[in-house]
């Protein structure tokens, strides 16, 4: 799965790849911030991530032209670690000599770093611990979510004949989230647990499957999930 989100991520990078040629104390730039600007007579070309907030501004490429094949892996390495902060504007330099590279977290003052390990550590949360309100509501989110999908999990409403979830897996037993993706007899095929919920609503309990993104799925797989919290991963395990 990571290597298919990455492969996915570059793709998304190369299309959202934009080039700017910036030069100090030309106003030609528009709306351009002045991070955009470089020194002197140096160009620098723009490389934005697919969510449109993280930025690396490259030193030494010229406009229109392809950077070499080294740079081109650092700045994709770059924009993929950046995009763990998933809601934080990020801006990123990347210097000739690529000695360091400076970032800016949602316009704070630029901070320098020898490399991408390094990121996680300056720039978590801004620098700050997260504070008790933050920690209550998302809390209290992830509570009211595993409390949805026990109702579903012990309700016969999803099925058509009286059967409920539980009447077979009580307090979600013998489900064991942890071992999946992984090969079932039933489908004859590997499978995620929300495909094996899907076969119990649609067999045992004759009901109608659920869409891989309907709220009630996403509760009934919370639910079961936080039910082994604490368990290994294992996928495949039978």
């Amino acid at each position: 799965m990571k290597i298919l989100y990455k492969v996915f991520l570059c793709g998304c990078l190369y299309l959202a790849t934009i080039t700017y040629s910036a030069k100090a104390g030309d106003g030609s730039a528009g709306n351009t911030s002045n991070d955009f600007q470089s020194s002197g007579e140096k160009v620098v070309q723009v490389v934005t991530a697919c969510d449109g907030r993280k930025k690396v501004i490259v030193e030494g490429c010229n406009e229109g032209e392809a950077m070499p094949e080294q740079k081109a892996r650092k700045v994709a390495q770059l924009l993929m670690t950046l995009m763990e902060f998933c809601e934080d504007e990020i801006i990123a330099k990347l210097p000739i000599a690529e000695m360091s590279i400076q970032l800016s977290l949602n316009g704070m003052p630029y901070v320098t770093v020898r490399d991408t390990e390094e990121i996680p550590l300056v720039l978590a949360h801004g620098g700050r611990q997260h504070t008790e309100r933050e920690k209550k509501i998302w809390a209290a989110e992830k509570d009211r979510m595993i409390a949805e999908g026990y109702a579903l999990f012990h309700n016969p409403g999803l099925g058509k004949n009286g059967i409920s979830c539980d009447m077979c897996h009580p307090d979600a037993a013998n489900t064991h989230p942890e071992t999946y993706p992984k090969y079932q007899t039933q489908m004859n095929k590997a499978v995620l647990l929300r495909d094996m919920i899907n076969w119990c609503i649609e067999n045992p309990m004759e009901g109608d499957k659920l869409a891989e993104d309907d709220t009630k799925m996403k509760a009934i797989e919370a639910y079961i999930i936080s039910t082994r919290a604490g368990k290994q991963l294992d996928p495949g395990k039978h």
